[in-house]
């Protein structure tokens, strides 16, 4: 691997994450371990001497996006008569390695489980020295993370990650790895961090959150015994989690959503498909009924919960009576939120290699009707929320003076009016609802 050319040591830095909760978790520790080696945070990637770039694998082209990223940070920076250091973290960083060093000539290149070793990697960098670090060691990288110190009101908390389910679409297992726990002890210490630290509502956060598990002295803990700890920390008023796969929905953890009273009756449980066939060639492992059933659990144990969950459409071999399937699914749960994908086949995968690739027309036409259910369905259970009363907490700013935004406890965005600060937690009834938010007013 040729070494990249000499830097000079930065003192400014730019984090910039893509894709999910998990990225932009790590994407904020990497930022809090900048700023304790002295470095400056700065909103202005072209005027940073340091750029991270924490970057995500899941969908099509991923790669291709993050070198158009590299040749625009370095041509809008070089008109201003800069030459950053290019850090090139999390999925895509550990799926290329030494290839973006080849390609790019990027300073640095660290994996998910590795980002531990900025600051060594940056030095090496800036003595000219080649600076790539893929390893996914057993020790795990959140022990030698900084304290947390300042956080927004809701804040992400990794409790696990990897991933061992191997769906035959899926890159994860391969850049994130194995699923691995952190331990009870070291979570419940962040956690009580980050609520000292400012956090009213905390989402834990894994690949597969719920396959969570804790064999200490006590035996083995799911995550319901986490949420149940969690609970009990003063100054902590709610809890999330995602995101979940229907198999590692435990007993325990159904019966916390009727039991834990700060656990937000929101849950996310991607399905993927509504099709068993479809199912069975992701390695999906659950059916549609079971996971029909399943949610009937979730619903008798809290009646009010919001339910989300994943889609993609245009799997390789999917027909149109499959895709019906998927639709009378939709139909079937009614979803208060969902996300919804084309497939995209990612190098390494079983399913790139599959036959009965589906076109992109296909694609895009089936896409556009599993958004018009899924769309119908949200603005319905805004609908329905109109005349509730419940507690928001305010988040940011909105676009009107006055305007905060917050998070209802099923997970919609809430206007409100109010003379209230960010980070409150404040009673209002809905009063107005539309296709991707609602609008409250005190009372």
């Amino acid at each position: 691997m040729n070494a990249p050319p000499p830097k000079f040591a930065p003192k400014t830095f730019h984090v910039k994450s893509f894709g999910c909760q998990m990225n932009v978790y790590d994407g904020d520790r990497m930022g809090e371990l900048m700023a304790a080696q002295g470095l400056t945070a700065t909103d202005d990637a072209f005027a940073a001497d340091l750029v991270i770039l924490n970057t995500c694998h899941i969908r099509e082209r991923a790669t291709e996006k993050v070198y158009s990223d590299i040749g625009r940070i370095r041509k809008q920076a070089g008109k201003l008569g800069e030459n950053p250091m290019i850090a090139i973290a999390g999925c895509v960083a550990q799926a290329e390695g030494e290839e973006i060093v080849r390609r790019a000539k990027v300073d640095v290149v660290v994996g998910p489980q590795a980002y531990h070793n900025l600051p060594d990697l940056i030095a090496r960098a800036a003595r000219g020295e080649a600076a790539l670090d893929t390893d996914m060691p057993v020790d795990m990288k959140f022990g030698h993370l900084p304290a947390r110190r300042r956080v927004p009101p809701s804040a992400f908390l990794t409790v696990q990650e990897g991933c061992d389910k191997f769906c035959t679409y899926c890159v994860v297992p391969y850049t994130r790895g194995a699923e691995v726990s952190r331990p009870f002890a070291a979570i419940a210490e962040e956690a009580k961090a980050l609520v000292d630290a400012g956090a009213k509502e905390i989402t834990l956060l894994g690949q597969n959150v719920n396959a969570w598990d804790d064999d200490g002295p006590n035996g083995s803990r799911g995550l319901h015994h986490l949420i149940a700890a969690l609970d009990k920390i003063e100054g902590l008023a709610r809890i999330r989690y995602t995101t979940s796969h229907p198999n590692d929905m435990a007993d325990g953890l159904i019966a916390a959503h009727r039991d834990v009273a700060k656990l937000m009756p929101f849950l996310h449980l991607p399905v993927q498909s509504g099709s068993d066939r479809i199912l069975k060639a992701m390695n999906r492992s659950h059916s549609r009924d079971g996971y029909l059933r399943l949610l009937d659990r979730v619903r008798a144990a809290r009646p009010d919960i919001a339910l989300s969950g994943d889609f993609i459409v245009g799997f390789p071999g999917e027909t149109e009576a499959d895709f019906a399937e998927t639709l009378s699914l939709v139909d079937a749960v009614g979803y208060a939120q969902a996300y919804s994908f084309k497939y995209s086949p990612r190098p390494g995968t079983p399913a790139a290699t599959m036959a009965d690739q589906i076109g992109p027309e296909v694609m895009d036409e089936r896409l556009q009707r599993l958004q018009a259910a899924l769309n119908r369905d949200q603005a319905a259970f805004n609908a329905a929320s109109m005349g509730k009363r419940c507690a928001v907490l305010l988040e940011r700013k909105g676009k009107l003076e006055g305007q905060l935004i917050g998070k209802s406890p099923w997970l919609q965005s809430v206007h409100v009016m109010t003379d209230a600060a960010i980070g409150d937690l404040v009673e209002v009834e809905i009063v107005e609802a539309g296709a991707n938010s609602v609008m409250g007013e005190r009372f």
